[in-house]
């Protein structure tokens, strides 16, 4: 297996702590990326590699009807652990377990660079209805932020970094051109230790020796300890979210 499909293949041995450390993603993020179908009616919406349904929880939130598909076992079972009333099917961005033209949306939560674009591009237009939305989004750190910087800085591993920004989307027939913008968003940790295990649950951290990790954390810990904005009490991760949204055009 090679390290880009080893990485997209890892997340499932931290199934656990992805759920309870990874961030949720804005409100308005999920609400602007919906504005194209003009309604605020209940829709039918599938939320694409939806991991242990971090995103998956905010739009059951805003009361639509939510299907989740997610190819790692160990990530499905903890979506359906966490997130209740949801329809849960395991499958690939590839090959979606859904019937043509059945949703109104299709979201996709800090995965879709895991894609082939290739094949899911025409999978996720088969399964939408015309006029049908496409979204995109990704959630990652305010890196203009001095500690912030730093921190990714030593959290920087013997391979390479799992940021994505900006990210391509191909141009497909079936979509119209892409939109995207972005919300600002935090993530509260109530502790340094807290937000290590929150870096901990990315590919490049979860891949590499334990002794590796054992290092990095332990600069970070001290780093963190050490600055005035994190060493005493919670505080709050600046985020950015990065939202793009394609609309399905009629053939």
């Amino acid at each position: 297996m090679d390290l880009h499909a080893r990485r997209a293949d890892s997340f499932g041995a931290q199934a656990e702590a992805y759920a309870e450390h990874r961030p949720d993603y804005p409100v308005a993020a999920i609400r602007w990326a919906l504005e194209p179908l003009g309604t605020d009616e209940r829709l039918d919406v599938l939320d694409l590699a939806a991991g242990t349904g971090k995103l998956t929880a905010g739009l059951c939130a805003e009361g639509h009807r939510v299907t989740a598909v997610e190819p790692n076992e160990q990530m499905l079972s903890e979506l359906v652990r966490r997130v209740h009333g949801v329809r849960a099917l395991p499958g690939h961005a590839e090959h979606i377990p859904v019937p043509d033209q059945t949703v109104d949306a299709v979201f996709v939560g800090t995965a879709f660079h895991w894609f082939d674009q290739e094949k899911a591009l025409p999978e996720i237009a088969r399964v939408l209805r015309p006029g049908g939305v496409l979204a995109a989004m990704w959630v990652e750190p305010v890196t203009d932020v001095e500690w912030v910087r730093d921190l990714e800085r030593l959290s920087a591993t013997s391979v390479e970094s799992d940021r994505h920004d900006p990210v391509s989307i191909t141009a497909h027939p079936s979509f119209a051109p892409e939109e995207r913008t972005t919300f600002p968003h935090t993530h509260h940790r109530d502790s340094p230790e807290a937000a290590i295990a929150w870096i901990n649950t990315h590919s490049r951290m979860i891949v590499i020796d334990e002794q590796e990790r054992a290092a990095i954390n332990d600069k970070m810990l001290a780093y963190l300890r050490e600055r005035p904005e994190t060493s005493n009490g919670p505080f709050d991760v600046p985020l950015r979210a990065e939202v793009f949204r394609m609309v399905r055009v009629s053939e």
